[in-house]
């Protein structure tokens, strides 16, 4: 059944009929009962709850964003080394589980072409919202260009490029579910990854990844986490919660990439 697409502000029926088009969700008349769902307003498309719970958006022009792009320390925080952007290198980024594309902006804001690769219907429309709104905002809108947006598989679509197609860097941060150790997760947060879902499937994501990838491939871990089976890391850049496992490429025959 078609997610549910909540349109709160009938001038923008045009937007929210091109949004359930691209992402298969369906627009109803009032926002259901219980469950979630999406809704667009005049300022932004949001994933609501009958629960209740802080709005869950992605957003490239203001709030953590905007500080990030400000104060968060350029290309000296942990992700840009972790991606290698060392000196004039700018490699190009397919973040294979682009989320709310906060990492992915990051980066783009560094100079990167970044690719966001995103299954689901829901944060890809979150995404695209937060596209559509950087790229009016006059500060943001260069960032915003070297960023695309794909709603597909990231394993079958990294399978499928061209050799000339292939990214330097693929970057992964998968979502897994909540051991019940992480309390100090927002509920906003877990209502999203409730209906995203986990990503289970983060091991075959790993092997198409680094058959992709030209440079390397990075994968973002809890500090503490377990390293992602099937293929073994070349090295690790740690932090203070987090961690980022890095793989060297491997590619494979073409003929087995669909395998």
């Amino acid at each position: 059944m078609a997610f549910p697409l909540f349109l709160s502000d009938p001038e923008r029926r045009e937007r929210a009929e091109e949004l359930a088009r691209r992402y298969g969700l369906h627009v109803v008349a009032a926002p259901p009962d219980a469950g979630y769902w999406l809704e667009l307003s005049a300022a932004r498309l949001e994933l609501a709850a009958a629960a209740g719970h802080g709005a869950v958006f992605a957003d490239f022009v203001d709030g953590a964003a905007r500080h990030r792009r400000e104060f968060g320390g350029g290309r000296g925080q942990p992700v840009a080394r972790a991606v290698g952007l060392k000196g004039a290198a700018t490699p190009s980024v397919v973040d294979a589980t682009a989320g709310l594309g906060r990492d992915a902006f990051v980066l783009a804001s560094l100079g990167c072409a970044v690719t966001l690769i995103e299954r689901s219907p829901v944060a890809a429309a979150l995404l695209d919202d937060a596209l559509e709104r950087a790229s009016r905002d006059a500060t943001t809108a260069p960032i915003a260009a070297r960023m695309t947006l794909v709603h597909a598989d990231a394993a079958e679509w990294l399978s499928t490029l061209a050799e000339d197609a292939r990214p330097d860097v693929v970057y992964l941060d998968p979502m897994f579910p909540d051991t019940g150790k992480s309390a100090a997760a927002k509920k906003d947060m877990q209502a999203f990854q409730s209906v995203i879902g986990d990503d289970l499937d983060a091991d075959r994501l790993l092997v198409a990844a680094v058959a992709a990838a030209k440079k390397r491939v990075v994968v973002k871990r809890p500090r503490l986490g377990a390293p992602l089976a099937g293929v073994a890391r070349s090295g690790e850049l740690p932090g203070k919660s987090t961690r980022f496992d890095l793989y060297a490429p491997r590619p494979v025959p073409s003929a087995a990439k669909g395998l």
